[in-house]
């Protein structure tokens, strides 16, 4: 008869350590600040005007940056989250959608923009979000194993 104290219990697996909601709320606030960065060098440092035509002619200004940032993050951040309950392959999934929407974000600006330097400008705001997010996001998104 063998003594319990001997017995070697079974390795237990750990829970991911990274807690998502905190992870993916950074990606949403570095994102946000990052833009805001980006267009404060745009706009006040380099002085370009940032315009595009939009139902009328729409000033880009922080506020506008800001608030679009938040809303495409916390929209990713949803996908992320259905593709996670709905399929073991959510990550790879999100990444090419979110790729895909972001680089067909570029038709706006590009075509929208009132002169090259906004063009340029409001498509450089768009690869600086898309990057973070899709990046961010994706590094937060769990595994087929780590959700079981």
């Amino acid at each position: 008869m063998q003594n319990s104290t001997n017995q070697h219990p079974a390795p237990q697996t750990q829970a991911p350590r990274r807690v998502p909601g905190r992870s993916r709320l950074a990606v949403v606030g570095v994102a946000a600040l990052a833009a805001l960065a980006d267009w404060a060098i745009l706009a006040p440092l380099a002085g370009l005007t940032l315009e595009a035509r939009q139902g009328g002619t729409q000033h880009i200004g922080a506020i506008a940056v800001v608030v679009s940032t938040i809303f495409v993050a916390f929209a990713g951040w949803g996908l992320l989250s259905i593709l996670e309950r709905r399929t073991p392959r959510a990550r790879n999934i999100w990444t090419v959608v979110a790729t895909i929407v972001c680089v067909t974000s570029l038709g706006s600006p590009l075509t929208n923009g009132i002169g090259a330097g906004a063009k340029l400008g409001l498509a450089s705001l768009h690869l600086v979000v898309g990057a973070i997010v899709i990046l961010g996001l994706r590094r937060t998104a769990l595994s087929a194993a780590e959700r079981c």
